[in-house]
Parts: C-alpha cells; sequence; structure tokens
C-alpha cells in the first residue's frame, strides 16, 4: 500500500507510553474467608429451575436418582403438574432420606 496522492503518511510513526505515576500495590487477599448462609430449614434446601430442567433431572443432581415426586410433594403449593415447572421458579428440595 503506497502513500496516495494528498493523503498523509503516517506509516512512520512511532509512539511511547510513559507514566509518571507509581505503581500501584498489589491487592492482598490472604485474610478473605467466607460463608454460606442458609434461611432454608436444617436439610432441606432450595433451587432455583432453569431453562432445560424437569424434576427428574434435578431430583437426580440432589438424590443421585430421578425421584422426582418427593419434589413435587414438597412444592405442591406452587406445582399442580409434575410436567410444568418455569425458569425461575424456586422449588424446596426435600433432605435426602
Amino acid at each position: 500500500m503506497g502513500n496516495e496522492t494528498g493523503k498523509p503518511d503516517f506509516s512512520n510513526v512511532q509512539s511511547e507510553v510513559k507514566s509518571t505515576a507509581p505503581d500501584a500495590p498489589k491487592a492482598d487477599f490472604s485474610n478473605v474467608e467466607s460463608k454460606v448462609v442458609s434461611t432454608a430449614p436444617d436439610g432441606d434446601q432450595t433451587y432455583t429451575v432453569v431453562a432445560g430442567d424437569n424434576l427428574s433431572k434435578i431430583a437426580r443432581h440432589f438424590y443421585g436418582n430421578a425421584d422426582w415426586k418427593r419434589i413435587f410433594d414438597a412444592n405442591r403449593d406452587q406445582l399442580s403438574n409434575p410436567d410444568l415447572i418455569k425458569p425461575g421458579q424456586v422449588l424446596k428440595i426435600p433432605a435426602k432420606d
């Protein structure tokens, strides 16, 4: 690509960035602690449904098997049909026996 007539040629321009600011100290996270707090009764958990979920899949995640009925029974206040769960619903997950 050569220099076209009437257009400036900046092909030989170089830049250098100089900073007078001191280097910022590195963050120290060595004393950070974490914990999880739940408002669910002991042993019970909650789960927020995402697209593609079904009760069997959720049961396999929490119990290791597809025993969806216990999740359905624990959520009868918001579920009338086990096939009609919606993303965003927060389901109670009873403790594993």
